[in-house]
């Protein structure tokens, strides 16, 4: 659905109401400027990108860094970890 301003702040709690159906889209000087979501709605759109964001991290990083990665994997699995012989006092 898509209101004014000024009927979005005059009927508030009906716009709430709608909102938890329905995205409402608020008008401001003849354009777009806010849009009203539930709050399952949102935490949807927050989970959503999210997940999508770190999985792509994850896989720009392993296409970055996955030849230092090998590498230090196979030192790690040859020489082990370098503090194996330090010993406290």
């Amino acid at each position: 659905m898509q209101v004014t301003a000024t009927h979005a702040k005059n009927r508030f709690g009906a716009i709430c109401a709608l909102a938890k159906t329905e995205p409402v889209f608020v008008e401001k000087d003849g354009r777009i400027d806010t849009v009203i979501l539930s709050a399952q709605q949102y935490a949807q759109l927050q989970v959503g990108g999210k997940a999508e964001t770190l999985a792509q991290r994850k896989s720009e990083f392993e296409q970055a860094h996955g030849a230092w990665l090998s590498e230090q994997t196979q030192r790690f699995d040859t020489h082990g970890l370098w503090c194996d012989d330090v010993r406290v006092w």
